[in-house]
């Protein structure tokens, strides 16, 4: 169920905050189907990374470019680039600089974004040998925007509109996450901070489990943070 569409002024805060805040919030696209015409394909927020200007895992702080033009302008405005050649999302913080890489979803269904969407999602995300699972089809930042139909020629730069691309409430919060250090983040950039943020319930859908690496610990390593707001 649509409680609400996000407007922009829900990206204007922090970034650590505005990562926790995103979690258990749906990612929706509207995309041409060829046999079944417009559909909205739709994702819900189970994992994401905040950066910094002042820290150097950021592509911020290499300087402004017109490629990171994005991560210098109004909080709520799509990043998006290429990862290992392939797309990436992110929206801007507050702060100049400052964004929230969307990391990893799960696929979302309901009256707008019926089962059958979910082939769709498929479709654009496939495996050679079999369809791609359905927890699987976003879990991973480039898997993520291929299921959705996100491309950086089409999105970079630009603002969520509530007829094309949306961020929407639906009513959910986690009732606890994980916070540890990001992923890929060369020796040397500041890989140790504790900027990556997953829903704890759905651990095992996320890019890479904390919970089941054997060399990580509990208050070491990760920790799990309870919000005392878990709803469903």
């Amino acid at each position: 169920m649509i409680l609400s569409i996000l407007s922009q002024d829900f990206f204007a805060r922090d970034p650590r905050q505005l990562a926790v805040a995103l979690l258990g919030k749906v990612l929706r696209h509207r995309v041409a189907d060829s046999t079944r015409g417009p559909v909205w394909l739709a994702a819900r927020i189970i994992e994401t990374e905040a950066y910094y200007l002042d820290e150097r895992g950021s592509h911020s702080s290499k300087g402004y470019t017109e490629k990171r033009k994005a991560m210098f302008m109004a909080p709520g405005t799509i990043y998006m680039y290429y990862a290992r050649g392939s797309d990436s999302l992110n929206f801007s913080a507050l702060g100049e600089g400052n964004a929230v890489l969307i990391k990893a979803a799960l696929p979302w269904t309901d009256r707008l974004s019926p089962p059958a969407t979910l082939e769709v999602m498929q479709a654009l995300n496939p495996r050679s040998d079999s369809p791609r699972p359905v927890e699987k089809l976003c879990s991973g930042q480039t898997l993520l925007c291929r299921s959705l139909g996100l491309r950086v020629p089409d999105w970079n730069q630009r603002r969520l509109h509530r007829r094309r691309f949306r961020l929407e409430e639906v009513g959910y919060t986690p009732s606890a996450y994980i916070q540890c250090r990001r992923l890929g983040i060369p020796r040397g950039r500041d890989e140790h901070l504790p900027y990556r943020f997953i829903d704890s319930a759905f651990a095992k859908y996320c890019t890479s489990n904390p919970l089941t690496k054997r060399d990580w610990l509990e208050g070491q390593d990760f920790r799990i943070v309870e919000t005392g707001k878990g709803s469903s």
